[in-house]
């Protein structure tokens, strides 16, 4: 995988959804003020993919659909590292964990050790693949960004214990749905709430994904197994 920070790089992010059918809260940070990419934005969980991802394995595979809406437009045998790299950055980010109690075997990688300390090996049943989004061209970074969908049901432990957060995104907190365009939103998240809000009463995995896609030539929005449509002013 390339560590050229002018190249795309493949990432995962996380929307944990708590309290979906009374009054739903979203978790969310803010980034620093020094940091290259969406600084002092209030964003999910999520970051670029590792290279050991792809060889952590999974105690529960995700959802058929979404592993074959993620394999759409992209380098195939993705679907498993993206999964895993959720699972990971939600962890770094919050100290939250997602996966089934269990034993590693094999040499733990480095990033995956805290994780595994707490006996729980990743898994990928839970994760719903929702969003898809590309950095537009000119960025400091830009992310080919697969947005994943949890219910907070599903996490692991205490919801509202960050103690084991790195410390990349301050001020974690919960905030409710309804209030969180009041924070400062990169655009994109602001696209990927209204999506999440739409999906709130369905606990099913979608069959179709919007897919923001940014080229040098145009800003599209696709439909991963859907229609095509140019983004409208």
């Amino acid at each position: 995988m390339s560590t050229d920070k002018s190249a795309i790089r493949d990432a995962a992010t996380v929307i944990v959804l708590r309290d979906r059918m009374g009054d739903p809260s979203v978790l969310m940070g803010q980034r620093g003020a020094q940091a290259a990419f969406m600084p002092n934005k209030f964003v999910f969980p999520g970051g670029a993919l590792d290279l050991e991802d792809a060889d952590v394995p999974l105690a529960a595979p995700l959802p058929q659909v979404c592993f074959d809406r993620l394999g759409e437009r992209a380098t195939q045998g993705l679907q498993n590292a993206l999964a895993v790299a959720a699972v990971r950055e939600l962890w770094e980010e919050t100290g939250l964990i997602l996966g089934k109690p269990g034993t590693w075997s094999g040499d733990i990688p480095a990033d995956w050790q805290s994780f595994a300390a707490t006996g729980h090996v990743p898994a990928a049943n839970a994760l719903q693949f929702v969003f898809r989004a590309l950095t537009p061209p000119g960025r400091p970074r830009r992310f080919d960004a697969r947005f994943f969908l949890v219910d907070a049901d599903e996490i692991q432990g205490d919801l509202d214990d960050f103690t084991h957060a790195s410390d990349e995104l301050s001020h974690l907190q919960w905030i409710k749905l309804r209030d969180a365009r009041e924070f400062d939103l990169p655009f994109i998240t602001e696209v990927v709430l209204a999506e999440v809000a739409g999906r709130v009463v369905d606990r099913e995995p979608p069959v179709s994904v919007p897919y923001f896609h940014n080229n040098d030539e145009a800003s599209l929005f696709l439909r991963l197994r859907g229609y095509q449509m140019p983004q409208t002013d």
